[in-house]
């Protein structure tokens, strides 16, 4: 049975929440490309035993989509079937302890970050070159500037498919570069990330060096959904495209950027299908001149439209 017929049987049915429900909610506003089709139903649960009681007493049938800050998102412009359970506010508390910080799955990067520094703690500058929420970083093992969430990850409590909450180490996760192995429908509400006491001067300019960097070598002001593609064994993936002669490419109103060639850009009008088209243009050509299969590291999700070029 489609999710679309499903939910015309079942939208009567649901399950009471707490949080803030919407149908046909528009998501492309709250992606950092600012693109893509409507939610069929979106859920903000309210904290995380409002999201354990909806999933608990959810029909097994209906397909479910977490998102949090949608930084490396393609939403694609017929939009999402199904659920959609975006993690918010309720989610955000940031706790800090003598040798890490304990946060919310929708705490953002950069945020936690900037609670350790404040609270004189090192190991988490990495963070703050990470666009993105704690539990996308969880989800992906997201990383950058020589460390990941694996050499940082005490544990993450997860909420299954059936409601309940579980506790997982990062060896049980298996982070690996980009991946992490969470349960099937799992979602990251919680996570502890250890930390150690540092020199706060130190801290600060580790933090000013990566923002200086950011700014200097990426399009960060751009609307883009950072790394597009992964880096292959001992390659950069931006190198390959370059390489490649795809700097400044364009489809639609998407471009390669010219100042990072690993960053997709909508320059204002495009679409979901142009990005997505003109990455896979660029994985082709990629493949044609180096024989190298990039993938991607964004997240494409939803029902595909055809570009506008």
């Amino acid at each position: 049975m489609m999710a679309a017929k499903i939910l015309t049987d079942w939208r009567d049915r649901l399950p009471a929440a707490r949080g803030r429900v919407s149908y046909d909610a528009p998501l492309g506003i709250a992606t950092w490309f600012r693109v893509g089709g409507p939610a069929d139903f979106l859920l903000r649960p309210q904290d995380a035993d409002d999201l354990a009681g909806f999933l608990a007493a959810l029909s097994p049938e209906l397909p479910v989509t977490i998102i949090g800050a949608a930084s490396n998102l393609i939403i694609r412009d017929g939009g999402l079937p199904g659920i959609v359970i975006k993690l918010a506010r309720g989610f955000s508390d940031i706790q800090i302890e003598a040798d890490g910080i304990v946060a919310g799955a929708a705490a953002l990067d950069v945020t936690i970050a900037e609670h350790a520094a404040a609270a004189g703690l090192t190991g988490l500058e990495f963070l703050s070159g990470i666009p993105g929420s704690l539990g996308g970083a969880v989800a992906m093992n997201a990383g950058a500037y020589g460390s990941d969430i694996r050499d940082m990850l005490d544990w993450a409590e997860i909420i299954g498919r059936d409601g309940a909450l579980a506790r997982y180490t990062a060896a049980d996760l298996a982070l690996s570069y980009r991946h992490a192995s969470l349960p099937p429908g799992g979602v990251v509400v919680r996570a502890r990330l250890t930390a150690r006491p540092g020199d706060r001067r130190a801290i600060a300019a580790k933090m000013a060096d990566i923002k200086t960097s950011r700014e200097a070598s990426q399009p960060i002001r751009a609307r883009t959904g950072g790394s597009t593609f992964r880096n292959p064994e001992g390659r950069k993936a931006w190198q390959l495209i370059d390489q490649s002669g795809c700097r400044g490419m364009v489809i639609g109103d998407a471009q390669i950027s010219e100042k990072h060639c690993n960053f997709l850009i909508n320059r204002g009008s495009a679409i979901a299908a142009d990005l997505e088209a003109l990455g896979d243009a660029v994985r082709a050509r990629v493949l044609a001149e180096t024989g190298v299969a990039l993938l991607w590291e964004i997240k494409r999700l939803g029902i595909a439209q055809r570009s506008q070029s």
